[in-house]
């Protein structure tokens, strides 16, 4: 029983997969099938559903039937229509402006989802990016802090070879021991980092639970971003929320113009046939007529209009003012965003050059004691101990680094060309 248990208990294991990907991989998985695009795009199918839904009025209809009916005295009608064997009628709209002016505000409404998708895709490939840095990013710290442990081991392993000779107080061996300790947990920390950005990145793919997620670092060129100035005007002309409200706002501006239609006449096309049985009729009419046909126009003109009409164009009034007021809203805080990351990028550039000089100059000491070891002049243990310091200057620059890519990728972002430059 236990075997049969722990059969099952291991079967999802068996299928689970390790699944290597790219930075350019994820992000076509990412746009192919993330969560949020799945439901952006069905979002646009059900936009186009409501223009169908819309035109309704205006297609053809085409009904038929029959029936069976007891009557006496007098035929009355049934459901609006004579007693009859056979009965078919044709209908459409011919003339209705209210309904065509909904028709279009439906049209724009899967205009307002497209922008929707497209504003979706910006997002997803920034978090895409982002995920995919930060996990890079904890790689190659982790691959530092196992350099600067395997110095720290050996700089224990000399100073405890120096206690033992009597060359060094005891609590030098404890406190190399401690720096052994911290650098352990930190790269534990560092490792933990790893493996929860490539988890929260196979959610974004929508990989499946049990399959594992491995990145795969490769050389990138830098990304190119425009001056301020002009990635301000980039990001007015082609921001997707600016014109996701425009879009509302021109949807609303249909809305009062069907409310504002509503006093004209609507015509509809009408074709009806009815095949009359002779009982009864014969006995209240002159003169019977088994087939009959009709064809004409039923116009229909508003003579007073409810109240709840001009309320409702009062309050699509009202939403397009709204919609207007955060139309300039937005403008300004685009370009007040946009000034403010720059800011941020320039900072994180300037940091990022200061961690990469004092890199440099880590590295400069670590060769002058390496040729001093060699001409004998310096101990083993101390060149180990500035080569775990060189490691340390490597895990600042790589944050630096990388602080400056995420600044460098949400200027992109807000001018709408990250996934055009990331490609």
């Amino acid at each position: 029983m236990k075997s049969v248990v722990l059969f099952f208990l291991c079967l999802p294991s068996a299928f689970a997969e390790v699944k290597t990907v790219t930075l350019r991989q994820a992000l076509d998985l990412a746009l192919k099938q993330n969560p949020d695009l799945l439901l952006a795009r069905l979002d646009q199918q059900k936009s186009r559903a409501q223009v169908s839904l819309m035109r309704d009025l205006f297609l053809p209809k085409l009904s038929a039937g029959t029936g069976a009916a007891f009557t006496s005295g007098y035929p009355t009608s049934i459901d609006g229509n004579p007693p009859a064997i056979i009965q078919g009628k044709f209908s459409m709209g011919v003339f209705n402006r209210p309904q065509s002016y909904l028709v279009a505000q439906a049209r724009a409404g899967i205009r307002t989802a497209e922008l929707e998708i497209v504003r979706r895709q910006n997002e997803i490939a920034y978090r895409v990016t982002v995920l995919f840095l930060d996990a890079e990013q904890s790689a190659q710290s982790v691959t530092a802090m196992q350099r600067e442990l395997e110095n720290l081991a050996r700089v224990r392993e000399l100073t405890e070879q120096r206690v033992a000779e009597g060359r060094e107080l005891p609590i030098e061996s404890k406190k190399a021991t401690l720096s052994v300790l911290r650098i352990r947990q930190k790269a534990e920390t560092l490792r933990l980092d790893l493996v929860a950005a490539e988890n929260s990145l196979a959610q974004v793919l929508n990989f499946p639970p049990a399959d594992t997620l491995k990145i795969v670092p490769e050389a990138r060129e830098p990304l190119q971003i425009s001056t301020e100035d002009a990635s301000i005007d980039s990001a007015l002309d082609s921001s997707t929320d600016l014109k996701i409200l425009q879009s509302n706002v021109q949807a609303r501006l249909l809305e009062i113009k069907s409310y504002r239609a509503a006093r004209l006449p609507k015509i509809d096309f009408i074709t009806q046939y009815a095949m009359l049985a002779k009982h009864n009729y014969s006995d209240f009419f002159r003169r019977f007529q088994r087939n009959n046909e009709e064809v004409g126009l039923a116009i229909e003109i508003p003579l007073i209009i409810a109240r709840a009409n001009s309320a409702q164009q009062t309050q699509a009034e009202i939403e397009v003012s709204k919609l207007r007021v955060e139309v300039a809203r937005t403008r300004s805080r685009i370009a007040g965003d946009l000034r403010k990351s720059y800011q941020d990028l320039r900072r994180a550039e300037s940091a990022r050059e200061l961690a990469r000089a004092d890199l440099d100059v880590s590295r400069e000491e670590l060769e002058i004691d390496l040729a001093q070891m060699d001409e004998g002049r310096l101990p083993l243990a101390k060149v180990e101990a500035v080569r775990a310091a060189e490691n340390e200057k490597w895990l600042a620059y790589y944050e630096a680094q990388h602080a400056a890519d995420i600044a460098r990728l949400n200027v992109l972002r807000q001018t709408g060309t990250l996934e055009a430059a990331l490609r």
